[in-house]
């Protein structure tokens, strides 16, 4: 198995997961008498085996990623960079947003707001950090589809 398609299953067993939290919180009480949609009894065990196959999918991953060698190390390596660079750049962004955000004056009077960087040279930066962001999760997605799953 490709590290690509445990990546995939990993995100269904997330959702099933999920799924089942609601399924037990919906079936958790009833009135007086009646009877639950769904047996939590029966809903625990599939949730606990649902749990047991993400373990050791999530294990398997992150050996994967550990061992799996780039040009710019590890996979895992280049997993945290690409982390670093969308939380960068969604701080940019912010900061340019709030640096492009100028009051209009409607007198000469009134107090005039500047910015306090250049909005064009910052951007230019923020569009290079994007495009660093780009190339890594390219390069995190080409060994997700090349390389293999590692076997416990």
């Amino acid at each position: 198995m490709k590290l690509a398609e445990a990546l995939q299953i990993r995100a269904d067993l997330q959702k099933k997961i999920a799924q089942m939290n609601t399924r037990l919180s919906n079936n958790a009480v009833v009135q007086e008498g009646e009877e639950p949609a769904e047996e939590p009894k029966q809903l625990l065990p599939e949730l606990d085996g649902y749990l047991r196959q993400l373990e050791d999918l999530m294990v398997r991953i992150n050996m994967t990623n550990s061992q799996t060698m780039t040009p710019n190390g590890s996979l895992t390596a280049l997993i945290a960079r690409r982390d670093c660079l969308k939380m960068k750049v969604a701080a940019y962004h912010g900061f340019l947003e709030s640096a492009a955000c100028l009051a209009r004056r409607n007198t000469h009077s009134e107090i005039k707001i500047m910015s306090t960087v250049s909005v064009r040279d910052l951007q230019k930066v923020c569009d290079k950090i994007a495009q660093e962001l780009r190339e890594t999760d390219t390069q995190i997605q080409s060994c997700n589809w090349t390389t293999d799953l590692i076997e416990l």
